[in-house]
């Protein structure tokens, strides 16, 4: 029988006898590949030369790998050997001597490969050198400074770090270690040492107060309102600049130190509240005079009148006299009530009729309105075309658009009111 040729394609590179033996044409010569029994010459070379094209479609893939990167050079090179073995024992029909010499062309690809392989194992390694010396100075800085509470976390933080970057070559990594492990040896050594002589501060700022506490005592009867009240001061500022003492002694010195400026200044709040009574007048007037002003002042309707009639205010409630001392904050919170209404009102005013803000609105309006056409000539397009996913992906960026731009719209609503 006639060989099957096909001059397009693999076919053309067998033949099959009459027996049903089908033969692949090499460079070497032919040499019989197989039988496929019962069936056609047709269908019996078309078996083997799907055999070839799976061989094709192996060296093609391995091709783009390369190419792409997705394949290391020492995995490419194993491949490579593999096919060739697989190519040379090849029972397939084809132009087996192409696929040889595509595995050839590889070579200086892979060469390629390697080098660019080399230079990302170089850049990868630059990397890690910096991340480790950036690691240093960092602990270098640490053990110089003195955070000596968040420092500790931090060098612990820095050492799981470091234990997750890969070596780099044995020289520059031991050198950079041994830089980072004498940095922390010196930040606990000093960390150490200052908190040796913390404790040293924390003795001597005990002994001061116990002697501010000594003359506190001398001062808790005295009824000399005025020098005394400033004696304690000059202690408070004296207890102050002493620092802390530790805990479980400064909350206890603190007790007894508060507890008999306690006892002075509850004596001269019960003297003080005797007067308050000559101040009760005062008192009934100022209150019917904060009550006329928060009736004429609030709501703000016209800035330039509650402006004016806060200012008579002022001059009338400052001309009474001292009201009791338990009344002043209620007194001075509704004072400054009226007055952060009226400040508040000047600020509303200003900034509804400032023109900046109002061209900022109107281009903020603008954008929006603009982007949601575009975004509807999107959604339009999608849906006449039948792409229901980009259609409902264009309907909720505007729905998100317009949700800002009804907020733009009431920004500048404000500044036409």
């Amino acid at each position: 029988m006639e060989p099957m040729t096909d001059s397009a394609g693999p076919a053309s590179f067998g033949r099959v006898d009459p027996d049903g033996t089908v033969y692949v044409t090499t460079g070497e010569g032919e040499r019989a590949v197989g039988q496929v029994p019962d069936v056609s010459p047709d269908e019996a070379l078309a078996f083997f030369v799907r055999r070839f094209e799976a061989l094709e479609l192996e060296v093609t893939l391995l091709e783009q790998r390369l190419s792409s990167g997705a394949v290391s050079p020492d995995d490419a090179r194993h491949t490579i050997k593999n096919l060739r073995k697989s190519v040379s024992e090849a029972n397939a029909v084809g132009d087996l001597a192409s696929l040889d010499a595509r595995l050839d062309g590889l070579q200086p690809r892979l060469a390629e490969a390697s080098e660019a392989r080399k230079a990302e194992r170089a850049k990868q390694h630059e990397a890690t050198r910096e991340a480790k010396e950036a690691m240093v100075g960092e602990a270098e800085a640490l053990a110089a400074g003195n955070d000596w509470r968040g420092g500790v976390n931090r060098f612990r933080q820095l050492l799981e770090d470091w234990k997750q970057l890969p070596r780099i070559d044995r020289a520059t990594d031991d050198a950079l270690w041994h830089r980072f492990s004498s940095a922390r040896t010196t930040y606990t050594r000093r960390r150490k040492a200052q908190f040796a002589e913390q404790s040293a501060r924390w003795g001597e700022a005990k002994a001061i107060k116990e002697q501010i506490i000594e003359e506190a005592r001398s001062l808790a009867d005295s009824t000399d309102w005025g020098p005394t009240s400033g004696a304690f001061r000059d202690l408070m500022a004296r207890w102050k600049a002493a620092g802390s003492a530790a805990r479980e002694h400064d909350d206890k010195l603190w007790a007894e130190f508060r507890g008999i400026q306690d006892q002075f200044f509850g004596a001269r709040t019960a003297a003080q509240s005797a007067q308050d009574e000559e101040f009760s007048g005062n008192l009934v007037a100022k209150q019917e005079l904060l009550a006329k002003a928060e009736a004429e002042v609030v709501p703000v309707t016209d800035v330039e009148t509650s402006r004016a009639a806060f200012r008579t205010f002022l001059e009338e409630y400052h001309a009474l006299g001292k009201v009791p001392r338990d009344a002043m904050r209620g007194l001075d919170n509704r004072v400054r009530a009226l007055e952060q209404a009226v400040r508040k009102a000047e600020e509303d005013e200003w900034k509804r009729t400032d023109p900046e803000a109002r061209q900022r609105a109107e281009e903020t309006v603008g954008m929006l309105s603009a982007e949601i056409e575009k975004l509807q000539g999107k959604a339009d397009k999608a849906e006449a075309r039948g792409d229901k996913q980009a259609a409902k992906k264009a309907q909720d960026a505007i729905a998100t658009y317009q949700t800002w731009l009804d907020q733009a719209k009431a920004t500048l609503a404000d500044f036409t009111r």
